[in-house]
């Protein structure tokens, strides 16, 4: 089981940004063959996937809410996934959780049941 740390959450004002990061560790495969992916749930709301990335290469995919606004990234050595989130809205407010599934994201990259590893989450209020 991947393990999956978030962090970078906080309070900010609409119109501003934050940065969240995931650290992971423990892959049982290599760490190209990994679909990460950003979900959020706000209170009494579905959890939704906000974007994902494929470890492997390729470009990332976002949901509509988010496009143009928010941008998922890893670094080189693929243990840290990062959302870079800008013009940031109260209705962004929510738990941030970060998702890991060995696969390709090309199959319902933004639904929450394919992802078998998940983070503890961190909090997001935009005000």
């Amino acid at each position: 089981h991947v393990q999956l740390v978030e962090s970078g959450g906080g309070s900010v004002q609409a119109g501003g940004s934050l940065k969240l990061s995931c650290v992971t560790s423990g892959y049982t495969y290599s760490r190209s063959n990994y679909c990460m992916a950003w979900f959020r749930q706000a209170p009494g709301k579905e959890r939704e996937g906000v974007g994902v990335i494929y470890t492997g290469g390729g470009t990332a995919v976002y949901a509509d809410s988010v496009k143009g606004r928010f941008t998922i990234s890893q670094d080189d050595a693929k243990t840290t996934l990062f959302l870079q989130m800008n013009s940031l809205k109260p209705e962004d407010t929510a738990m941030y959780y970060c998702a890991a599934r060995v696969s390709r994201c090309s199959v319902d990259p933004l639904r929450r049941a394919p992802y078998g590893n998940w983070g503890q989450g961190t909090q997001v209020t935009v005000s």
